[in-house]
């Protein structure tokens, strides 16, 4: 989820895609700006590995984490740190978020992307540059969603898949909004507590644990930015109390639940990847 460090949203279009070119596990979103100035944001933990394809003209955007620079289209694993990315301001950027499961599938592994922020071309070869030519030779960004969705069915069907039990104890998490213990999800597949994390964490890059902490905090950041009092946010999304709430918001942004309330990125977040309240 991106945090505006100087980012004009009302000046951005967001564009999602029709429910026919929607595929289980994959979410997308077009982002067009067009103020003619420099523009940089943050963007913090999200329970999804993350493709950014740069359809601006020269490929301009930055994006920066743990003191790697990467220009142009990127590959964003799970939990990075914090990546902080630049741009001229003008141009489209298309986001695509992917559970998991099927980032192991589309992109060749997930474990591998986890903390890190590499080049698409790194990841896909010569597939990443005839990508964006075909997405910047579209005529919407309908038909930009099509040609993403076609690749990603493509290489779903052809790429290696993660366990059934993995991808069980992942969907589990989601649905339950991180609030699940690891012993339940372990005995619901049949594991013992020891294999469902060795397993978890060499296909996801996470262990269960980290990744509920993940999906709790994500939708503690929504509740957050929706105006409900920090109090109450920490009692819906399972947290212990207030302080534990304001610890892991601390954790995963670097910000204080006051802060991440007022900051304006889940608004356009909101837009382009609605949840369910």
């Amino acid at each position: 989820m991106p945090v505006a460090a100087s980012w004009d949203w009302a000046r951005v279009e967001v564009a999602v895609p029709g429910a026919g070119v929607r595929l289980p596990g994959v979410a997308m979103a077009g982002f067009r700006q067009r103020v003619a100035s420099a523009a940089e944001l943050a963007m913090v933990a999200h329970p999804s590995v993350t493709v950014l394809v740069d359809l601006s003209d020269d490929g301009a955007v930055v994006f920066e984490s743990g003191g790697r620079r990467v220009r142009g289209s990127a590959v964003i694993g799970l939990l990075p740190g914090q990546v902080r990315a630049a741009g001229p301001g003008t141009g489209d950027c298309l986001q695509v978020r992917l559970e998991p499961a099927v980032a192991a599938a589309v992109l060749g592994g997930a474990a591998e992307l986890s903390g890190s922020v590499v080049p698409l071309e790194e990841v896909w070869g010569h597939d990443a540059a005839r990508l964006r030519e075909r997405l910047r030779a579209a005529s919407s960004w309908q038909a930009r969603f099509v040609v993403v969705a076609e690749l990603l069915a493509r290489r779903l069907e052809a790429g290696p898949a993660v366990d059934a039990e993995v991808g069980h104890v992942w969907g589990r998490l989601l649905r339950s909004r991180g609030r699940l213990r690891v012993d339940g999800l372990a005995q619901e597949v049949g594991w013992s507590r020891q294999r469902l994390w060795s397993r978890f964490r060499a296909q996801v890059g996470l262990s269960p644990k980290r990744a509920a902490r993940l999906v709790r905090f994500d939708r503690a950041a929504r509740l957050l930015a929706a105006g409900r009092p920090p109090a109450g946010v920490a009692a819906h999304a399972g947290y212990v109390d207030q302080s534990h709430l304001h610890r892991e918001v601390r954790t995963f942004t670097g910000l204080t639940p006051a802060e991440v309330a007022a900051a304006p990125w889940l608004g356009i977040d909101e837009v382009a990847w609605p949840a369910t309240p």
